[in-house]
């Protein structure tokens, strides 16, 4: 069974490794990420998944499986995406810093088996709560280039883990893949 990641995300990429997932191929989707402001955030991040997956789902064939998450961090109804400047990534960070702010992480699986199509489509909430950090250390994290491509601008495995107080839910969704929930769904083709 063909297994293929459609994200481009290499943290997504590492959690599939350590799953144990030795031969997968990844097809970046060219799926619009477009929230519908008419449905839940758990809706929307739920549908984001599900268009990432299915957009190189249907440029495949053959038996296959293909993974497609998304993740929003958010906090009071705002989201926080992927900052497009080290000033938004400051200004993120100025906002989540001395509270606890939530992480939807959305798995959507597509498989095709002997011509027989399923899916499976799941969330999961984190709770993350980051330090009251003081501005000189929010521009040092920004310094070191690894906050410009992370939803909320941070990464949990990344040195900004020692900024992160606690954290209530899942450690592997904040980073972007709920491998809990993939591996039940891909185990026997591991």
């Amino acid at each position: 069974m063909k297994i293929i990641l459609a994200s481009k995300s290499p943290r997504r990429k590492e959690l599939l490794e350590l799953m144990g997932v030795k031969n997968f191929e990844i097809i970046v989707s060219d799926a619009e990420e477009i929230l519908q402001k008419d449905s839940s955030l758990v809706e929307q991040s739920k549908q984001l998944a599900y268009k990432k997956a299915k957009a190189v789902f249907e440029k495949t064939s053959g038996d296959r499986i293909v993974i497609g998450s998304d993740t929003l961090v958010v906090k009071n109804g705002k989201i926080y995406g992927k900052p497009k400047t080290n000033t938004e990534a400051f200004e993120m960070l100025k906002e989540l810093r001395a509270s606890v702010h939530e992480v939807i992480t959305s798995l959507c699986v597509l498989k095709e088996e002997n011509g027989e199509y399923s899916e499976y489509l799941d969330y999961d909430i984190t709770k993350v709560e980051i330090k009251d950090m003081q501005d000189e250390e929010i521009q040092n994290w920004i310094n070191t280039g690894k906050a410009m491509d992370k939803a909320g601008a941070y990464g949990i495995q990344d040195k900004f883990a020692v900024y992160i107080n606690r954290i209530e839910g899942n450690y592997d969704s904040v980073m972007g893949l709920p491998i809990s929930k993939l591996y039940d769904v891909i185990k026997n083709y591991i």
